[in-house]
């Protein structure tokens, strides 16, 4: 990265966000494309944060469209409301006769037509049915739309920086990945999670991290665990950790407060049954094999 341009080079992470260098680059090309950028990953690896981050970086304000398995695509760009009107005419207040009063715009509406350039946050698009990232294509492209109500088009003033969250529910269509930039958000290395933890956890002792780090890592690896912690239950883990004043040789016979590690009763009896079988929690990195011994 040290002989890309410098102008190129406009996110970089926030002091809340520590994004690893080929996140950046993601961010950085889908700016300079002028196309979204469609973001996967494991849950809890800062998919949906990581628009608020870039808002921030860049110092833009920020709009979000969370999508629903109900969601339409006409509701990003504005809603009619009729009942609304009907009522006014029904009990004499508004102006009726406008249509533009009731023609309320949703995100992808307003960041197009406000004056400043916006983040836009298209949140879990794959919930939605299977027709719906094509049916924003077009938008998207052109960055306008029209009120078939009343004729007005929209057009966007300035090109918002448009981010797509997918959890891989659903294959998303080849029209439409063709038009973003992609990133696999890959779950942090030990390396890069000691930088995460310090920005939610700033002078942890050193010692304990490791044991704490350990045993994440370790529980990461069983095959038996239908759920994965994830990196925002580690940092649940450790701040209820720190709260309840376990020591550092409390973690290493045990893993207290399992149930901010664990979200399933399967997965919690699957480590139960370990532990009545004699199993062992590993003492040393190397006990994890070469994958964390590099």
């Amino acid at each position: 990265m040290n002989d890309v341009n410098d102008d190129f080079l406009r996110f970089t992470g926030t002091e809340g966000y520590i994004a690893s260098p080929a996140l950046m680059e993601a961010v950085n090309a889908s700016i300079a494309l002028e196309r979204p950028l469609l973001i996967k990953g494991e849950p809890g690896t800062g998919k949906t944060l990581l628009a608020r981050h870039v808002a921030e970086g860049l110092g833009l304000p920020m709009e979000q469209w969370h999508i629903k398995s109900t969601t339409k695509a006409q509701a990003g760009l504005y809603v009619y409301d009729t009942v609304q009107r009907l009522n006014d005419a029904r009990f004499g207040e508004g102006d009726v006769a406008d249509i533009r009063t009731y023609i309320k715009h949703g995100p992808l509406g307003r960041v197009f037509a406000t004056e400043d350039r916006h983040v836009l946050l298209i949140d879990e698009v794959d919930k939605a049915d299977l027709e719906f990232p094509n049916d924003i294509l077009r938008e998207l492209d052109e960055m306008r739309f029209t009120v078939m109500e009343t004729g007005d088009e929209v057009v966007a003033k300035q090109r918002p920086i448009v981010l797509i969250t997918s959890n891989n529910e659903k294959e998303l269509p080849d029209a439409f990945l063709r038009r973003c930039v992609f990133h696999f958000i890959e779950f942090p290395d030990p390396m890069l999670m000691r930088q995460i933890v310090d920005v939610h956890h700033p002078h942890l002792d050193t010692q304990l991290l490791d044991q704490v780090l350990l045993r994440f890592y370790w529980l990461r690896e069983q095959s038996e665990l239908r759920k994965k912690p994830s990196t925002s239950e580690l940092i649940d883990w450790i701040s209820v950790l720190l709260r309840s004043g376990i020591s550092r040789d409390q973690i290493e016979t045990q893993i207290p407060f399992l149930g901010s590690l664990l979200k399933n009763e399967q997965d919690t009896e699957a480590l139960q049954l370990y532990s009545d079988r004699g199993g062992s929690y590993p003492e040393s990195w190397s006990d994890l094999g070469p994958r964390y011994n590099n």
